[in-house]
């Protein structure tokens, strides 16, 4: 769900949406190789390589919303009016994809909460006891 919605719209600002590769590029493909290493982690059945990826993605998710908020409110301090400046911040909008965005890390950290794993290795043929 975390791959799929860094492509999803975050903003809208003036003209057009943003996703999270238009918002901060390189931020995004942070946050796109940390989502690969936690399913490569599930895949293989690593459970301290996918608890580490999803407590981090959680954590990058949250710091990537602070620092968007800082950047809506402090990138037009350059405008001399301050009341177009703090109209200009309120055209700039929120969009949808930040509850993909967030749930995705949620889910993943809820579902790594679980100590004990699911998955029940099989018993060689040899040591079954009838």
């Amino acid at each position: 769900m975390l791959i799929a919605a860094t492509y999803c719209p975050l903003f809208r600002p003036i003209v057009g949406h943003w996703d999270m590769y238009k918002a901060n590029m390189p931020y995004g493909i942070v946050v796109l190789l940390v989502a690969v290493v936690g399913i490569i982690g599930v895949v293989l059945m690593q459970r301290k390589v996918a608890r580490m990826a999803a407590w981090l993605s959680l954590i990058l998710i949250i710091l990537f919303y602070f620092l968007s908020l800082l950047k809506i409110h402090y990138s037009l301090n350059f405008i001399p009016f301050h009341s177009f400046e703090r109209f200009m911040e309120r055209q700039i909008k929120f969009k949808w994809g930040w509850w993909l965005l967030i749930t995705g890390p949620v889910l993943a950290v809820l579902g790594i909460l679980n100590e004990k794993p699911k998955y029940k290795p099989p018993v060689p043929i040899n040591q079954i006891v009838d």
